[in-house]
């Protein structure tokens, strides 16, 4: 397989389950896992190899031990990230994603930090929600919608 070129960014995870999950679908569309510590867990516990299963071993992953680090070494270009939030100002649906997308995610508890936000507000989108009585999804089904949105153009969507 060629190296992969849409990537997910989980910025501080803190669930092991939603990590391995979404570790089993980069693995399933030959996607790179960045992950931006500090998590909220062991990549060792059982709970992730769980989420991803047998998979886990093959999940392109990437780590970084800060935002500012992954943003020196991957120098990544504006126009190619994307940050997902609640409350983004455009809806998933809306952008042509680049292939070579960086799609960001923030922790589960808290979201995207303010200072990674900041200047950026363009570039946050949200995954639509019909009934306001959900004030949020599970990380892992969000980044799992998105990723295949996203993938639309490659296949054959």
């Amino acid at each position: 397989m060629s190296d992969p070129r849409l990537k997910i960014v989980l910025v501080t995870p803190e669930i092991p389950y939603n990590t391995g999950a979404i570790g089993r679908t980069c693995v399933a569309l030959g996607l790179e896992l960045i992950l931006i510590k500090p998590y909220g867990f062991s990549l060792d516990e059982k709970a992730v190899r769980r989420a991803g299963q047998d998979y886990w071993k093959h999940v392109h992953l990437s780590e970084y031990e800060t935002w500012e680090t992954f943003l020196e070494e991957r120098k990544p270009p504006r126009d190619a990230l994307y940050f997902f939030e609640e409350h983004g100002a455009r809806n998933v649906y809306e952008p042509d994603y680049q292939e070579d997308a960086y799609l960001v995610f923030g922790c589960e508890s808290k979201g995207l930090p303010d200072e990674i936000l900041d200047g950026v507000k363009d570039r946050i989108i949200s995954l639509p929600m019909r009934n306001p009585i959900v004030r949020s999804l599970n990380l892992a089904n969000v980044a799992t919608a998105v990723i295949y949105q996203a993938m639309r153009p490659q296949l054959g969507g």
